[in-house]
Formats: structure tokens, C-alpha cells, sequence
């Protein structure tokens, strides 16, 4: 079952990474879901790590990765803010697909979710 991990209370300007596991070779993205706000796309990643995407908010601070020896895909999240507050969650998807990396419809399995608070 996939499962997310690593989020926590930090300041303004920190940093956290995001674990997302057991990935195995599927296709991953990270969403997240601020309170009273509709879930979002945060970034994502082909099975293979050579292909990412991002969102135009998180763009140049958050970093997708992964290690698939590991079978594991990373968020690093940098010069976090206090709009960056949710719950994060990973998905996985199939290698291949038509579907956008970017649509939640790719992904056929969810994690749990791990909150992310940023005070400011």
C-alpha cells in the first residue's frame, strides 16, 4: 500500500522532504489539498525519472526524485510558505498512459497523506 511520508510544522524559508512508498516502476505524483480548497497538482515524475513536472506555485523550490532501488519517490521542499500548508499525497499511475501527469485520473493508487503546516 502506498504510503507518504515526512511531513511536519516548520518556519517560513525551511525545507522538508516528502517520501512516497513502495513505488516500484509505477508513474508518481504528488498532490496536495489545502483546507476548504480542492486537491491540486504538485509535480510528478515518469517510472523511468526522466521525464518531471510541476506546478507553476511550487516551480523552482520543490524537487521530485526518485531512487528505484529504493522503490521510493521524494518531494523536497524548499523556501517552504504558508500557502504551501496541506495535506500532500502520493499517487501512483501506470508507465504508459495517455493521461496527463498532471491529472489525478492517471493514478489509480493514492496514499494516506502527510500534512505539511507552514508558519509564518
Amino acid at each position: 500500500q502506498l504510503q507518504a511520508s515526512g511531513g511536519g510544522l516548520v518556519q517560513a524559508g525551511a525545507s522538508l522532504r516528502l517520501s512516497c512508498a513502495p513505488t516500484d516502476e509505477f508513474s508518481v505524483g504528488w498532490f496536495r489539498q489545502a483546507p476548504g480548497k480542492e486537491r491540486e497538482f504538485v509535480a510528478a515524475i515518469m517510472w523511468s525519472g526522466r521525464g518531471t513536472w510541476y506546478a507553476d506555485s511550487v516551480k523552482g523550490r520543490f524537487t521530485i526524485s526518485r531512487d528505484n532501488a529504493k522503490s521510493t519517490v521524494y518531494l523536497q521542499m524548499n523556501s517552504l510558505k504558508s500557502e504551501d500548508t496541506a495535506v500532500y499525497y502520493c499517487a501512483a499511475g501506470p508507465k504508459n498512459s495517455g493521461t496527463s501527469y498532471r491529472s489525478e485520473n492517471r493514478y489509480a493508487h493514492w496514499g494516506q497523506g502527510t500534512l505539511v503546516t507552514v508558519s509564518s
